[in-house]
C-alpha cells in the first residue's frame, strides 16, 4: 500500500473537505486514524466485517481482542445495544461525549468480527470535534482501536501514527496533541452490578457518585491467562517500550535511592539507562538519561506524556528504563495499570 496521506485540522478549524474524503473512505471499507481527546483512534467503518478484518491486520492485533464502536449522537446506541439499562443512561447523561466506554448485549447489527467474536459490543461517544465529525462522515458506526502496532505504547502524536501505521492505512489525520494521553474508562453494564474494566480519566469514585457501587474486576488488580477479555486490550503484554522496563515503589527517598544505585550498576556494565521522574524529583538523579513525566501535583500531565515518553525512549535506543511509582489520587489508578502493563508486571520495592 502506498503511504498513508496526511492531513492536518484543529478541532477550531475543521477541514471538512479533507473530513468528507475520509467519510468515504471509511464508506468504502477503508481505514483513517484519527485524534480522540483519549488517545489517536485507527478507524474503519464497524458495520463492515472486513473492515474490521483490516483493522486486525494493520494492527497485528489478535482477533478475539473486541474493538469499540465509536458514535456522534447519542441515538446512534440504540441500534447496536441490545438493551440500554436505567444505570448507563444516566452514566451518559454525564459524561457522554466523553473519555467513557460501556458495554453492552449487542444487537444483530453488529458483526462478530468487531465485537471479537463476543456477544456483547463495547460503545463510545468521543469529546473530540474531529472524531465526532469523522463518524458523521463515515456513516455514523466507526470501530476503532488505538492507532499502533499491537503491543507498544498508544499513540497521543500523529507521527506515533505515522512511524506504527504509515505505510497500511490510508489516511492520517492530524489534530495535535491529545488532551488525556490514556485510552477510555470502560464499564461492563452487562452484569448485575456496573464493573469496570479498564480505569482511564473518569476514576471509581468519579462513576459511584453517578451509579452508586461500581465492581472493580479482579483481573485488573491480577491477570489471569485463563480469563477471556471482555474489554478490549485486556490480556496481551500493551503499551510496552523496547527497553526492559521495571517500576520501582515505595517511600519517595528511598524510591529514588533505589533508582540511583539499580541505574549505577547497570551503567557499570556499560547499558544505557533511562529514567521516568517527576517535576518534583527531578534532580535527584545525577546520571542516566532523566525524562521529567509532569507533576505529581497534576497527575493528568503524568497521564498525558506516559506513552510519548516510552517512545522517546525508544528514539534514544536505552536498555533499561526505571521508573517511579505513580499512585496519585486522581488518575493513579490508571497510569500504573497501564505502566504495570508496560512493564510485563516487573515491580521493585524500594
Amino acid at each position: 500500500m502506498a503511504h498513508a496521506e496526511i492531513v492536518r485540522m484543529s478541532e477550531d478549524a475543521l477541514d471538512m473537505e479533507a473530513l468528507r474524503r475520509a467519510g468515504r473512505i471509511l464508506k468504502e471499507g477503508g481505514l483513517v486514524a484519527f485524534p480522540t481527546e483519549t488517545v489517536y483512534g485507527l478507524g474503519g467503518n464497524a458495520l463492515d466485517p472486513d473492515a474490521s478484518k483490516k483493522i486486525y491486520a494493520a494492527k497485528g492485533r489478535p482477533s478475539d481482542n473486541p474493538l469499540i464502536v465509536h458514535i456522534a449522537e447519542w441515538e446512534s446506541l440504540f441500534p447496536l445495544a441490545a438493551e440500554v439499562p436505567e444505570a448507563a443512561r444516566r452514566l451518559a447523561e454525564k459524561w457522554w461525549p466523553g473519555p467513557l466506554t460501556m458495554i453492552f448485549p449487542k444487537s444483530d447489527l453488529v458483526p462478530y468480527e468487531t465485537t471479537g467474536g463476543l456477544d456483547t459490543v463495547a460503545v463510545r461517544f468521543p469529546d473530540n470535534a474531529i472524531a465526532r465529525e469523522l463518524i458523521r462522515q463515515g456513516g455514523g458506526y466507526v470501530a476503532a482501536p488505538s492507532a499502533n502496532t499491537s503491543g507498544r505504547p498508544s499513540p497521543t502524536l500523529a507521527a506515533h501514527v505515522e512511524e506504527d501505521l504509515g505505510d497500511r492505512i490510508d489516511m492520517i489525520i492530524d489534530g495535535g496533541q491529545v488532551q488525556i494521553g490514556l485510552e477510555s474508562t470502560i464499564v461492563d453494564f452487562t452484569e448485575e452490578l456496573p464493573v469496570i474494566l479498564r480505569p482511564g480519566f473518569l476514576n471509581r469514585q468519579m462513576l459511584e457518585e453517578v451509579l452508586g457501587e461500581v465492581r472493580i474486576d479482579p483481573g485488573l488488580l491480577k491477570e489471569d491467562p485463563s480469563v477471556r477479555p471482555k474489554a478490549p486490550g485486556m490480556r496481551y503484554r500493551h503499551y510496552a517500550p523496547k527497553a526492559r522496563l521495571a517500576i520501582v515503589e515505595g517511600r519517595q527517598e528511598s524510591v529514588c535511592e533505589k533508582i540511583r544505585e539499580l541505574v549505577s550498576a547497570r551503567e557499570g556494565q556499560g547499558a544505557k539507562v533511562g529514567i521516568i521522574c517527576t517535576e518534583e524529583t527531578r534532580t535527584e538523579y545525577p546520571t542516566g538519561l532523566v525524562r521529567c513525566i509532569g507533576s505529581r501535583a497534576d497527575d493528568t500531565t503524568i497521564a498525558r506524556h506516559l506513552y510519548e515518553i516510552l517512545r522517546d525512549f525508544d528514539a534514544d535506543g536505552v536498555d533499561y528504563i526505571y521508573s517511579e511509582a505513580f499512585d496519585t489520587p486522581r488518575m493513579g489508578q490508571a497510569i500504573m495499570n497501564r505502566l504495570i502493563k508496560a512493564a510485563g508486571h516487573e515491580i521493585i520495592s524500594a
